[in-house]
């Protein structure tokens, strides 16, 4: 796995959206956080263009990720936000570049679409927070992403959940927003899950709906030959006038309890302020115990 080099002061990063529109007043808390980490930031030609909902046509954000991508003064490309849209232009990518001059690629959400495919290219990506959030950000959530890209250093600590199974493991982490895993099952997106710890999170989606993709991932053999699943928010669930019966985590777990490995819920990564970064593709130890859940990269 190809693990993207530390950044140093005066580096740029590039700030580009792969989905949803976005206006400079939106970013601009997160624009002042990175300048005082030492960083130049780099617009996209295209990042404050609008289609719809979308920051531009699929041709405008196409080539501002190829842009960021093939500029090797560039050291970290960010995303701006989620959304939806960045399945839109994955399969027009070329990244031969990246493999060559490897580059944080960094966000979370609709970004899982980036972090999967590249997974399968070998290249390690960062789960994390991005602009649009910075303001609201807690300074766990904003340090644990400048510590990685400065340090390379990475340990989340949390209390433990009444659903954790014990143990512990050392492997890469995968995954991401459960809906998108969801919609890249059987694309050349999609992961091989295989002795890997699974992360997942989500937000908004209605209970039947958790069922329904667990229900998926387990018939497409995702979640038989894991080594440990991490479930990170499942923030603002939604239910119908006829209850399900059961919590997101509560399904959730119901789903892997024929299955030996630990997990672990309500870890402090998602669609919340207190949004840790997570480098995927790296080895990394997850200890599950009694009373705390940790993980090292």
């Amino acid at each position: 796995m190809i693990i993207p080099k530390t950044l140093k002061k005066g580096d740029k990063i590039s700030i580009i959206s792969t989905a949803r529109k976005i206006d400079i007043e939106e970013i601009n808390p997160s624009i002042k956080i990175l300048k005082s980490w030492g960083l130049e930031v780099v617009f996209g030609d295209n990042l404050f263009k609008e289609n719809n909902q979308f920051s531009g046509t699929i041709n405008q954000r196409t080539e501002d990720l190829q842009n960021a991508i093939n500029d090797n003064s560039i050291s970290a490309i960010l995303c701006a936000r989620g959304g939806y849209g960045t399945v839109q232009i994955i399969d027009t990518i070329d990244f031969s570049n990246l493999k060559m001059n490897p580059k944080w690629v960094i966000g979370y959400s609709d970004i899982t679409v980036l972090h999967s495919h590249l997974y399968n290219l070998g290249i390690a990506t960062l789960h994390a927070t991005m602009p649009i959030n910075f303001d609201k950000n807690t300074e766990e959530s904003l340090n644990s992403l400048k510590n990685i890209l400065f340090n390379w250093q990475n340990m989340i600590q949390c209390k433990a959940h009444k659903l954790n199974k014990k143990g512990s493991v050392l492997t890469e982490i995968i995954g991401g927003n459960l809906s998108i895993l969801y919609s890249l099952l059987g694309s050349n997106s999609d992961v091989d899950t295989n002795r890997k710890i699974l992360f997942i999170e989500d937000l908004d989606e209605y209970l039947y709906h958790i069922d329904r993709m667990m229900m998926s991932l387990k018939r497409n053999g995702k979640l038989k030959n894991l080594s440990a699943l991490i479930v990170g928010e499942m923030s603002d669930m939604n239910d119908n006038e006829i209850p399900f019966g059961k919590s997101a985590n509560e399904i959730i777990l119901e789903h892997v309890s024929e299955f030996d490995y630990p997990v672990c819920f309500n870890f402090p990564a998602g669609h919340i302020d207190d949004n840790r970064a997570i480098i995927f593709g790296k080895q990394s130890e997850l200890v599950i115990s009694e009373k705390t859940i940790s993980l090292k990269q």
